[in-house]
């Protein structure tokens, strides 16, 4: 008999650490990642490019009608194609991360990329990060991690993360963009930043990666020993 592949879902506030925790843990389990947050970027990085107001649902929708994502992983990280492009790069930068929630709140961009994310994770094996992952796209995963971090250690973590890209970024500015991005993403209409009851908490304000990861790779282990 095959050995049971879990859904693994790890949500969070941005800049909690869930993404490099989600796929730390894919790796040592030999599972597939999944960073949900990147295929948002990735339909926000295309509305920017074509010229279209975040704020239009309308012309959003139609966008989405003739626009292509994947995840592939790479050899160093993972690659977010975009219309057969990798642009991993791009959809990282300051105008893509004041966008993203704007254009995550359009229905018809949460029902493309939450129908693709059903997909990947179809067969288990997976581990997937987002913000809704435990409430909406898979409401009956195995295990369901949420993180949180004060926000002075997300700032900390996402001004370091921009500078190591070569990114301007200034500690204060950062961080009323995270507050801006919580207050959006957590009162937004459509699947709204919301813990699964279910779900284990996390505080990452003073936790390395490394105990991040031991944790939930602890609770997976356990939960398949069963």
């Amino acid at each position: 008999m095959q050995a049971k592949r879990l859904v693994i879902t790890i949500d969070g506030p941005a800049a909690s650490g869930k993404s490099t925790t989600a796929r730390k843990v894919a790796e040592k389990l030999g599972y597939l990642y999944v960073d949900t947050g990147a295929m948002y970027r990735a339909v926000t990085l295309e509305v920017l490019r074509r010229g279209v107001d975040p704020e239009d649902e309308q012309a959003i929708g139609k966008i989405v009608q003739s626009v292509s994502v994947a995840l592939k992983p790479g050899k160093d990280a993972l690659q977010v194609i975009l219309n057969g492009v990798d642009v991993a790069r791009d959809i990282r930068k300051p105008e893509v991360t004041r966008n993203v929630s704007a254009v995550s709140r359009v229905r018809a961009v949460r029902e493309f990329l939450v129908s693709l994310q059903r997909k990947l994770g179809a067969q288990g094996g997976v581990v997937l990060e987002g913000r809704d992952i435990g409430t909406v796209v898979f409401p009956g995963a195995d295990l369901k991690i949420f993180m949180v971090a004060d926000l002075d250690a997300r700032s900390q973590r996402r001004t370091l993360e921009m500078r190591s890209q070569g990114l301007d970024a200034e500690d204060g500015t950062i961080a009323e963009e995270i507050r801006k991005r919580d207050l959006l993403d957590s009162t937004r209409a459509e699947s709204p930043l919301a813990r699964a009851g279910e779900a284990i908490e996390v505080d990452t304000s003073r936790l390395s990666i490394d105990q991040q990861v031991d944790f939930v790779v602890k609770k997976a282990k356990e939960l398949l020993s069963r």
